[in-house]
């Protein structure tokens, strides 16, 4: 379940999932719940979800398979567990967030300056 600490919330699945895969209760060559079971599974809508699997592919963990679905990599293909203070994972995540909001707001100033025809913007 998704708490409110002030954490993302597809950052607080992404480090649910990244543990279950490196304490290997989801053991290598898995599959990953499905999207649907995820979302219910963590209290998330859809997009939060596939924002936290979209930061597990980023980070190696996992890879998607056209039509299968998404699995854990083989503990071969695994990149090594980050050492304690490793703020790579964190920054990388930071960034991911910060493009997702920013589109948004991209978006809606869109939308929002759209002009009517034959108007002026005096």
């Amino acid at each position: 379940m998704v708490k409110n600490t002030g954490r993302p919330a597809y950052l607080q699945i992404a480090d649910d999932l990244r543990a279950q895969i490196r304490g290997g209760s989801l053991a290598p060559g898995t599959p990953l719940p499905s999207t649907t079971r995820l979302a219910e599974q963590y209290g998330a809508s859809l997009s939060v979800v596939k924002l936290a699997v979209g930061v597990l592919r980023t980070e190696g963990l996992v890879i998607g398979q056209q039509g299968k679905g998404v699995f854990v990599r083989d503990a071969d293909e695994l990149p090594p567990t980050p050492e304690v203070g490793d703020e790579l994972a964190e920054l990388r995540a930071t960034v991911q967030d910060l493009s997702v909001r920013l589109a948004k707001v991209e978006e809606q100033l869109a939308t929002s300056t759209t002009r009517r025809p034959g108007r002026s913007s005096r």
